[in-house]
Parts: C-alpha cells; sequence; structure tokens
C-alpha cells in the first residue's frame, strides 16, 4: 500500500488513471512481444501489471529484499520494478563470471531518468561507449599523476589530518556527530587533487558544495527518485527531484567561477590539478581541430561532479564506519593502537608502512566489507543478447548485481555478518587478500572509485 500512497500524492486522480491506462497498454504489449528464438529467462517472482513486484520490495532496503528471493529464485532472477524488467546477480562467482569474464556483455551502463538529470550521459560514471571509456582513462590517469592511493597524495592527506584533528579537538571529548567534520576532510583532500589546493573549513562556498552533494546522494536514493525512476510522469510532483535540479544548477554555476578562475591562471607546463590536465587537453584538441573531442565542458564538469560525489560520500562514509567499529570493540582498537605504536611510534605514517602493518590492514579491508556501503552496484545493462549461466538475457535489459551477496556470501566468508579481521589474516598472522572482496563492483567498473577510497 505504500506504493499506492507515494503514487497517489503526486497526482490529480486524472493524470494517475490515465497514466495507469498507458502503462497497462505498454505491460500488455511488452509481455506478449517474447520472440520464439529466446531461450529460457531468469526465474522470478510473477508481476502484477503495471506495478511489477515492486508491492514485494522494501523500498528503502530493496537490497535486503533481493537477497531474500534469491534464496527462492537462485543466483540469477529477474524482477520487474513496474513495467521494467530487472535482472539481478547474487553471489561472489555470478558476480565476477558476469562483470569479469563477461565484462563486454554485461560492460554497459543502465542511465535511468534518476541518473539522466544528475549526468545527462556525460563525465565518468553514467556514460557508455567510446565516452566513457575515454573519460574513464583519462581519470584514472591523471589522478595517478596527482598521487591518488601513492606516495604522492600523502603530504596532502597528513596536511587535512591536522585540520580534522583540530574540528575534533574543539568538542574537548564530548560526543559529536563526526559527519560534517569528516566530509569537510575528505572533500579537501579530493579538491587539492581537483583543483590543486584545499579550502577553509569556514569557507562557504566550499560547505556549499559539499553539502550540496551530500544531499544529493541522500536524495537521490529516496523512494520517490525509485519511483521516478520507473514511472517518469512522476517528476514534475516531486519535491526531491526538483532538490536535486536546484541543487545542480547552483553548482554548475559555482563550479564555472572555479574553473574559470584556474583557466586565468593555467600554465600548460604546470599542471595544479585534475581541472588543468582537463583544460590542457580541451586547448590541444582545439587547436588540432580534432572532430568530435570528448574534451568539452559537459564532459569536464560531470566529471570534476563525479569525483566530488564518488570520492566523498563514499571515503567519509567509510571513515565513519571505523570510528563506530572502533568504539564498539575496543579490544579490536586496542590491538591496531598496539601495532601503530610499536611499528610507527610518534612519526607521521607513510605509505610504506602499510605492508608493516598486517592487522590494522586487515581492520581497515573488514570495515569496508562489513560496511557493506554500496550494497546494490550502479545498474549495468547488456550490450547484446546473451545467454549466461543457461539464461537467455536479452540486449539492452538492465542488470544489477547484488555487492551485498558478495560481501556476505558463506561460502567466500568464514563469519560473514561479524566483524572479523582474521577474514583477512593468514595462520601466520599477515596479510592476504581475498577475492571476494569487491565492495565496489568488479572488471571494468571499479575505475576511479577504488582509486580515491583507498587513498
Amino acid at each position: 500500500m505504500a506504493v499506492f500512497e507515494s503514487l497517489l500524492q503526486f497526482s490529480s486522480t486524472g493524470t494517475l488513471l490515465g497514466a495507469l491506462l498507458l502503462l497497462l497498454v505498454l505491460y500488455l504489449l511488452s509481455t506478449g512481444s517474447k520472440s520464439q528464438k529466446e531461450g529460457k529467462e531468469p526465474p522470478g517472482p510473477k508481476p502484477l501489471p503495471l506495478l511489477g513486484n515492486l508491492l514485494t520490495l522494501d523500498l528503502t532496503r530493496p537490497f535486503d529484499t533481493f537477497f531474500e528471493l534469491s534464496k527462492t529464485y537462485g543466483n540469477i532472477f529477474q524482477v520487474f520494478l513496474g513495467p521494467k524488467k530487472t535482472v539481478l546477480l547474487v553471489g561472489y562467482k555470478t558476480v565476477k563470471e558476469a562483470l569479469v569474464n563477461h565484462a563486454e556483455e554485461f560492460g554497459d551502463r543502465d542511465i535511468g531518468p534518476n541518473f539522466r538529470i544528475m549526468n545527462d550521459e556525460h563525465g565518468i560514471l553514467f556514460s557508455n561507449g567510446e565516452n566513457w571509456k575515454e573519460m574513464r582513462r583519462f581519470a584514472l590517469s591523471n589522478l595517478r599523476d596527482f598521487g591518488m592511493g601513492k606516495r604522492g597524495s600523502e603530504e596532502k592527506i597528513i596536511e587535512e589530518i591536522q585540520y580534522l584533528k583540530g574540528e575534533f579537538d574543539k568538542f574537548e571529548g564530548k560526543p559529536f556527530d563526526t559527519t560534517q567534520p569528516v566530509n569537510y576532510a575528505v572533500s579537501n583532500i579530493i579538491s587539492s587533487i581537483v583543483y590543486g589546493s584545499r579550502f577553509e573549513y569556514t569557507d562557504p562556498q566550499f560547505t556549499q558544495m559539499v553539502d550540496r552533494a551530500n544531499e544529493n546522494v541522500r536524495v537521490g536514493g529516496s523512494i520517490s527518485l525509485w519511483l521516478y525512476n520507473i514511472f517518469q510522469w512522476l517528476g514534475p510532483f516531486l519535491k526531491n527531484k526538483r532538490i536535486i535540479v536546484d541543487n545542480i544548477v547552483q553548482s554548475r554555476q559555482q563550479m564555472t567561477k572555479l574553473i574559470n578562475a584556474l583557466q586565468e591562471t593555467l600554465n600548460p607546463h604546470e599542471r595544479r590539478g585534475f581541472v588543468d590536465s582537463f583544460l590542457i587537453q580541451k586547448q590541444k584538441d582545439e587547436k588540432s581541430s580534432k572532430k568530435d573531442s570528448y574534451f568539452h565542458e559537459e564532459n569536464h564538469m560531470m566529471s570534476v561532479t563525479n569525483l566530488f560525489v564518488a570520492g566523498t560520500d563514499t571515503t567519509g562514509t567509510t571513515l565513519r564506519w571505523g570510528l563506530m567499529l572502533m568504539a564498539k570493540y575496543p579490544h579490536i582498537q586496542d590491538r591496531v593502537q598496539e601495532e601503530i605504536d610499536r611499528v610507527i611510534g610518534g612519526r607521521q605514517p607513510v605509505v610504506e608502512d602499510r605492508k608493516k602493518l598486517p592487522y590494522t590492514d586487515a581492520v581497515i579491508h573488514e570495515t569496508q566489507r562489513l560496511a557493506n556501503i554500496v550494497p546494490l552496484s550502479l545498474p549495468h545493462a547488456t550490450s547484446c543478447d546473451v545467454t549466461f549461466n543457461g539464461y537467455f538475457i536479452k540486449k539492452g535489459t538492465t542488470v544489477v548485481p547484488l555487492l551485498t551477496s558478495v560481501l556476505k556470501d558463506p561460502s567466500e566468508w568464514e563469519k560473514p555478518n561479524s566483524f572479523y579481521p582474521e577474514h583477512f589474516l593468514d595462520e601466520k598472522g599477515q596479510f592476504v587478500k581475498r577475492d571476494a572482496f569487491i565492495p565496489f563492483s568488479a572488471g571494468t567498473e571499479k575505475l576511479q572509485l577504488k582509486v580515491l577510497t583507498m587513498s
């Protein structure tokens, strides 16, 4: 009934009935158009006309419902979100088989209406084809050049830690919400990579930029935006859609000012950050009269936006999970502190110390696994008709890997629902990598998200 209530509050009765009638016709046409040449489709719960399986789902935590459905229908099954068919991939072996061994067939990005209003199929995260390949290659190359995940970013991170520590000290040991200071610290590290400089935590230009990005992440996962992705006619009636659009307009205006200021002092021989690199490449393509260049304003804006959103939300949330778990498990916190004191002492840590801190490294990885901050991978789409593990999946079908099922796969993890750093330690107490540790995704989708978060 919650779905009906959500639909009814956004429209007049006449508009609603007209839209439902249209959707019913489309549903009947789509369900009767299956070709005899097509093979067996994945199993799944029987859908209702128009609504599909929406009444089955907990839209606040759909990944939990999908996980429960997999116990009935197996590791490959389909649901209908309204009239739209979506295939779910469950468990480490199934997800790896699809995204790594069949990366080409499952490699397209399904760009729904909710993502389209935020990116318009430009940038790194929500584009396809050659545009996506070029933006991804350029982003990864330049992030590495500017030291993301390597020693080159150490000074930036160490500097920002001092500012963050100063913010924590203001509370004099009293309980406080760490969300804002942690997000500001993470965003500043990304700013130093993207723009070449950091901001003060009191700078309204900076705080508004970070707060808008975080609000878009929060609102983007709301039930109303889920429904908009299925029933686009709801768009004009949704407050959350208006919030996202307004935030995007304001962010673009602010970003344009920042980029223009950097362009005025641009030195092709001295790149300060990602923005400079993009501007220099854009100038090169313009001078050579290169046709169909991907280095234009839309890709520039969306790439910078993607870097901020992907980096700030994932890293900030992971850090807060780490703080919470250390408080909840003081014996693990004590062991981490003992190892750090023994290996590092009173000096600043460096990247090379990681190999000498196996338990600390294991705790960091286990935090990411248990936090499970990306329970559903960004939606994929099949680039062609494909038969996968005996099931036929038509070209253009939405495919969603259930990452929760990978990070908590009982066949891969000894204690999948517990905070157990020993998952990443061998019998000698040395750190070991686990193939099923894919907190963001697998295959070609790892791109800059992993680089940003691991830094």
